[in-house]
């Protein structure tokens, strides 16, 4: 039987735990090397705004740049290493998820998603940034 969305975040959810917004906000504080990875399209981030100093990599190329034998030039350098703490994000939490997911599959040994994406991170009353993109 085919896998649906929603049957996929439920299988990642059983590997990869969540922090609530405000959980995510004091990891953050507390360890500054934690990287936020909202993997939303940059037009959705455009249109919300984002978590300060998150890494913005699209869950579409985000095994690219994490990948660690792909030529050089496709990876992500703020994603090789597998130790340092990595909170994902979303609009609503099931990209995120799967990104985590996705990051754990790889090797990384502290990853999380925030439960409700940036949504929850939103109605927690969180500091949001909104960047301006040069064109």
């Amino acid at each position: 039987m085919a896998k649906t969305f929603q049957n996929m975040v439920e299988e990642a959810r059983q590997d990869v735990s969540p922090v609530s917004p405000e959980e995510a906000q004091h990891k953050i504080e507390q360890n500054p090397n934690t990287l936020v990875v909202d993997v939303r399209e940059p037009s959705g981030i455009a249109e919300t705004g984002s978590i300060p100093g998150s890494l913005n990599v699209p869950l579409g190329t985000l095994a690219i740049g994490a990948d660690q034998q792909l030529p050089e030039e496709m990876r992500n350098a703020e994603l090789q290493d597998r130790s340092r703490p990595v909170i994902t994000t979303c609009a609503l939490g099931g990209q995120a998820t799967l990104a985590a997911k996705t990051l754990k599959d790889m090797g990384f040994t502290d990853v999380r998603f925030i439960e409700e994406g940036f949504k929850g991170w939103q109605e927690a009353g969180l500091p949001v940034e909104h960047r301006t993109t040069s064109g």
